[in-house]
């Protein structure tokens, strides 16, 4: 097993505390193309250098098919919701969940997809030459499974370069955040990681529908067991409120330049809306989670946080809490119209 720093809890108050308005250094974790959020994210640090100076994006694996035996049992009239309404839009395509193993990418396709898109990204955003890498091809098989890659290996490199602390945006999976504690565990005391997915610290539910958690847990694990400073950012139900509207996109994201008409695209076109068998799409919204991690560097204040012991993720995918636990900093509420004002001025300003 990996040996970690023990950090001072005076230390690791110290890298906990919000930032305090002078540029932070910032390392993008993404899974850029398994839905349309993290684009908005990624947009947003790179038109804010006043705040954020992004020094690389790192591409993550993903995949959705462990919905697979969800969408078996909802065959069967058992599952959840999402699951039954799925599978009745294949049934009424005369298909079954058999149908998606080629539709569905693998993780090692989902980190590819997000390269490419992280790249796309960063073209209309006009930083072409800000580094996009890619991660690990897949998840964790252990807690001992180091899955090391380009951009685990950038991670480590500038979390021990330059002054003050590295920030660590993770916006997906932690397979490529863990590779890099695992193998240098001394960066430990030199990032802060900001992680959204799941539910908050104390609530008992199982973390299945937390995408960025179910696919690789033994990573989850690692992050809140190491002490690495960790900023938690709950996406159930506090990411979940940074909801967005089409009358919104179409008036504040739509025709403003090619940026902005490449994030309307993404919501206009939503594949997920069919994945999911959604109804009604021009009067639902839709969740930007991941803009979440940008807020809190951004300005603390739109994203409240409270120190906390850091919780033990259990077999079960459920958090349990134990004596003696080093602190986090977890989200317990969001200042959602701030925050997308914040990113429609930045737009704006931009187109």
């Amino acid at each position: 097993m990996t040996s970690f720093p023990d950090l001072s809890p005076a230390f690791r108050r110290t890298r906990l505390a919000p930032p305090d308005g002078a540029p932070v250094r910032l390392v993008i974790d993404t899974d850029c193309a398994n839905e349309i959020d993290d684009q908005f994210a990624l947009a947003w640090a790179l038109m804010t250098p006043e705040r954020v100076q992004v020094e690389a994006t790192v591409a993550e694996p993903f995949s959705f098919r462990h919905h697979l035996p969800e969408l078996r049992r909802a065959e069967a009239g058992q599952g959840r919701p999402m699951h039954q309404a799925w599978a009745a839009r294949l049934a009424a395509e005369g298909r079954s969940a058999a149908s998606l193993d080629a539709e569905l990418v693998t993780p090692d396709a989902g980190m590819e997809a997000s390269h490419a898109e992280i790249r796309r990204i960063h073209g209309l955003c006009g930083a072409g030459e800000t580094p996009a890498l890619r991660g690990a091809p897949r998840y964790m098989t252990g807690p001992d499974d180091i899955v090391w890659s380009e951009g685990a290996e950038a991670l480590v490199e500038l979390a021990l370069a330059g002054e003050g602390p590295l920030y660590v945006a993770a916006m997906g999976c932690l397979t490529n955040v863990a590779a890099a504690l695992a193998r240098a565990p001394e960066i430990a005391a030199r990032i802060v990681v900001l992680w959204t997915a799941g539910f908050p610290s104390r609530q008992p539910h199982d973390q299945w529908p937390a995408l960025n958690l179910v696919q690789d847990p033994h990573a989850a694990r690692l992050l809140f067991g190491c002490g690495v400073p960790l900023v938690y950012l709950p996406g159930y139900h506090v990411g979940a409120q940074l909801r967005i509207s089409r009358p919104e996109m179409e008036l504040f994201v739509k025709g403003r330049g090619a940026l902005g008409d490449a994030l309307w695209k993404l919501y206009d076109q939503n594949p997920l809306h069919r994945m999911f068998a959604t109804a009604d799409t021009a009067r639902r919204t839709w969740v930007i989670w991941d803009m979440i991690d940008i807020a809190w560097l951004v300005d603390p204040a739109w994203v409240p946080t409270i120190l906390t012991p850091s919780p033990v993720l259990g077999e079960d995918l459920r958090f349990s809490q134990e004596q003696g636990r080093h602190e986090i900093r977890e989200a317990y509420d969001i200042a959602r119209d701030d925050i997308f004002g914040h990113f429609y001025d930045k737009l704006a300003a931009f187109a």
